[in-house]
C-alpha cells in the first residue's frame, strides 16, 4: 500500500456519496412531478456502489484472500454502478379531478417519492461523506508527522 492510497480510497467515498447526495436532492425535487419530458410520471432514483477493482470477486473471497494475505486487505475504493429507478414501490394515486393530470376518473398519480426516506437517505449520505472527509484530514495529518519524524 502507497502513501496516497488512503486519500484514493476517500476520495472515491467522497465522489460517490456526493453524487448519492445529488440523486436524492433530484428525488425530493420532483416528489410532486406528475409529467416528465417522456410524458410518464417521475420514478424515484437509486443509487448503487461497487467495489473497484474486485473484478467480481464475492464478499466472502475477498475477506479470503485479505485473511491470509494482508497485502491484498485494503481495497481500491467505490464506484457507482448504476443509477436505477424504483420500480419496487407504488406510486401515490389521488383522487383531485381537477389536477390537469387526472385521468379519467379523476384521480393523479404522484411519484413514489417519500421525503422521509429521502430525508433518512441524506442523512445517511452525509454521514459517510463526513466520515471519509474525517479519514483525509487524518491521513493528512499522519503524513505530515511522519516528514517532521523524517527531518
Amino acid at each position: 500500500m502507497g502513501m496516497f492510497d488512503a486519500l484514493d480510497v476517500s476520495a472515491s467515498g467522497l465522489t460517490a456519496q456526493r453524487y448519492r447526495m445529488d440523486i436524492i436532492s433530484e428525488n425530493v425535487a420532483n416528489a410532486n412531478t406528475t409529467r416528465t419530458e417522456n410524458g410518464g410520471i417521475y420514478r424515484r432514483k437509486v443509487v448503487t456502489f461497487e467495489a473497484k477493482g474486485d473484478n467480481g470477486m464475492s464478499f466472502s473471497s475477498v475477506l479470503g484472500r485479505s485473511t491470509m494475505d494482508l497485502s491484498n486487505a485494503v481495497g481500491d475504493g467505490v464506484r457507482i454502478s448504476s443509477v436505477q429507478e424504483d420500480r419496487t414501490s407504488d406510486v401515490k394515486k389521488v383522487y383531485d379531478p381537477s389536477h390537469p393530470d387526472a385521468d379519467e376518473n379523476g384521480y393523479v398519480y404522484y411519484p413514489n417519492v417519500d421525503i422521509i426516506t429521502e430525508m433518512t437517505n441524506l442523512i445517511d449520505a452525509s454521514r459517510a461523506y463526513e466520515a471519509n472527509a474525517t479519514v483525509i484530514d487524518s491521513t493528512k495529518n499522519m503524513l505530515a508527522q511522519g516528514l517532521q519524524i523524517a527531518k
